[in-house]
């Protein structure tokens, strides 16, 4: 990876949060309604458009003094992402308290069956537990859920956060994806349109083991297509082979001799011996819902 590579979105530096347009009222009066009325609330923040748009909507309707942002950090947090999510909150105007999770050390995580992200969830929510909620007063911790995610079976971190008591105001509030979009949008969050961003971890075939080296591969094979300008892309870890998939209109470019040269050398820097583009474009989920589908869970 470069470092000299800026890997931040140039958004404005706000003092404060703008305040949004007239038409996301009702969206945000529906999710305020669900929001502790005393004390201070932690939002479990990952910086895309859920979490950022309730971290907005709770420091619209609570204020500064009434808002945690809380960000766990480990190694299948990309640090683009990272660095994106960071300029978001100083958009809005929150700051965020960093927690180091290690759920590499948990054996359901490293196993990475398709509950792989309820070990991952269940570490973050109880290092908050453990080390966040006294130290900094907080009376509830609310993650970014929405009602479509709700409607999903392949989310086993709805288990770790039902069992730990930690809120889900947009989806209680019954706002869907595009409803979370058209609030962000209302705030001009640099987000709104931003795509789902899975962590790295996800990237790994279930039944394989998720070891940070592996994580370190897909993230710098992901940041040289970042660099090359594909919007969104995934890179499947299959061994030697780095499995490509990108939005299907983007596809053509990858097959063309510079770019091809370029994400070529840089599977090769990473370890990888073979870089392939997968035609069927870009799959969310699909690894998990192949697996539930054949146990006949679907």
């Amino acid at each position: 990876m470069n470092p000299s590579t800026d890997l931040t979105p140039k958004v404005p530096r706000l003092m404060s949060l703008p305040q949004p347009a007239p038409a996301a009222g009702d969206l945000i009066d529906r999710v305020a309604a669900h929001l502790p009325t005393t004390g201070r609330l932690g939002i479990a923040y990952s910086g895309g458009v859920d979490s950022a748009t309730l971290l907005a909507i709770a420091h619209h309707v609570l204020g500064l003094d009434r808002t945690l942002a809380i960000m766990a950090v480990s190694p299948s947090l990309a640090a683009r992402e990272k660095a994106m999510a960071l300029d978001t909150a100083t958009f809005i105007g929150t700051e965020v308290l960093q927690i180091r999770t290690n759920e590499q050390a948990v054996a359901g995580y490293r196993d990475n069956d398709v509950d792989r992200c309820y070990f991952c969830k269940n570490e973050m929510f109880e290092r908050i537990d453990e080390g966040v909620v006294d130290k900094h007063n907080l009376v509830a911790v609310a993650y970014g859920e929405n009602a479509d995610d709700s409607r999903r079976i392949d989310r086993p971190g709805a288990r770790a956060a039902t069992e730990h008591g930690v809120l889900r105001p947009l989806s209680e509030a019954g706002l869907t994806k595009a409803d979370v979009r058209a609030v962000a949008r209302a705030f001009q969050l640099p987000v709104a349109d931003k795509p789902a961003a899975p962590c790295l971890a996800s990237r790994i075939p279930h039944g394989q083991e998720v070891t940070e080296a592996k994580l370190k591969q897909i993230e710098a094979v992901e940041l040289t297509l970042y660099e090359l300008g594909f919007s969104d892309s995934r890179v499947r870890h299959h061994g030697d082979i780095a499995r490509i998939e990108l939005l299907i209109d983007e596809l053509p470019r990858a097959t063309t001799p510079d770019v091809a040269r370029q994400i070529q050398a840089s599977a090769s820097a990473a370890g990888f011996t073979y870089a392939v583009v997968d035609l069927r474009g870009i799959q969310s989920g699909a690894m998990t819902l192949s697996i539930l589908n054949a146990k006949g869970t679907l």
